[in-house]
């Protein structure tokens, strides 16, 4: 089994301050013996209001947050999976991006977020991600010590065909970090993380932001670890905090061997037929 941990944020428009919280549930997580820590969406910076975010977003070679979250790996010993960073593009362009990174500071991989959040909602509430940020355009799979590790963020988890893609890949462990609206997570979030794990047969991890926000928004919480068969090993309820769970290889071999959907797979390629 692997430790991790898994934490639950209240970002604020402060990067400097965000990256001060995040640093220290690092260091917290490696004194209690987590291998891996999963932080949320947006860690970096939580800010709707465009105008004032687009002063402070950087390039990602500048970006503080980033620099700052290497160097407590480095120091700590543990991996992060930084759930994401709002980054400027070499083209002025805003991406929203997740990070890989190992216990000596490295970045292994980056994931930029496909699906763009573009909805209008029935309480009222409207968001256009597209009218800031460019969407990525593949999806990524990297070495960790949970074993090949899928990203993805938030908005993402709608679109099966990507964790189809990821799956297929040889992805064992699936990544949500999340800033989920709160009248979408209670309708949606523990629904479709559990099916996304069931299906596939894997360890599923969502790290999520949380509470009132500075910049008025309010978002669902929650947190999850969802084993392969679906069962739920943690969920955060709405506090901020650290939580931890174990991820057990075992338990994934055994869900796989009793239900082998993974082998049951076809490509559907040929024209549906409408009767």
């Amino acid at each position: 089994m692997t430790k991790i941990a898994v934490v639950q944020t209240t970002t604020g428009i402060d990067p400097q301050a965000n990256a001060t919280d995040l640093v220290a549930a690092i260091e917290e997580a490696g004194r209690s013996g987590a291998t891996m820590v999963f932080t949320p969406e947006m860690s970096g910076l939580l800010d709707r209001d465009r105008a004032r975010a687009a002063a402070i977003v950087a390039k990602e070679g500048d970006d503080g947050v980033l620099v700052a979250v290497r160097e407590a790996a480095m120091r700590v010993g543990v991996w992060v999976q930084l759930g994401s960073l709002a980054l400027r593009r070499p083209d002025g362009r805003l991406t929203n991006r997740s990070f890989v990174i190992d216990a000596a500071g490295n970045i292994r991989a980056r994931y930029d977020k496909m699906h763009l959040f573009d909805v209008d909602l029935p309480n009222g509430e409207s968001w256009r991600e597209s009218a800031s940020y460019v969407a990525g355009e593949r999806p990524v799979v990297v070495g960790s010590p949970l074993g090949p590790l899928g990203l993805s963020i938030c908005y993402d988890m709608r679109f099966p065909d990507l964790y189809r893609a990821l799956t297929d890949a040889g992805a064992q462990v699936l990544s949500v970090p999340a800033s989920f609206t709160r009248p979408t997570g209670a309708a949606h979030w523990h629904v479709l993380l559990r099916a996304r794990a069931i299906e596939a047969g894997v360890h599923l991890v969502a790290a999520a932001q949380t509470g009132i926000h500075e910049d008025g928004r309010a978002t669902y919480g929650h947190s999850l670890v969802v084993d392969p068969w679906g069962d739920v090993l943690l969920d955060m309820g709405d506090a901020s905090g650290i939580g931890y769970a174990e991820i057990d290889d075992e338990r994934r071999r055994d869900v796989r061997a009793r239900v082998p959907a993974l082998q049951h797979r076809r490509v559907v390629s040929a024209p549906i037929v409408i009767a």
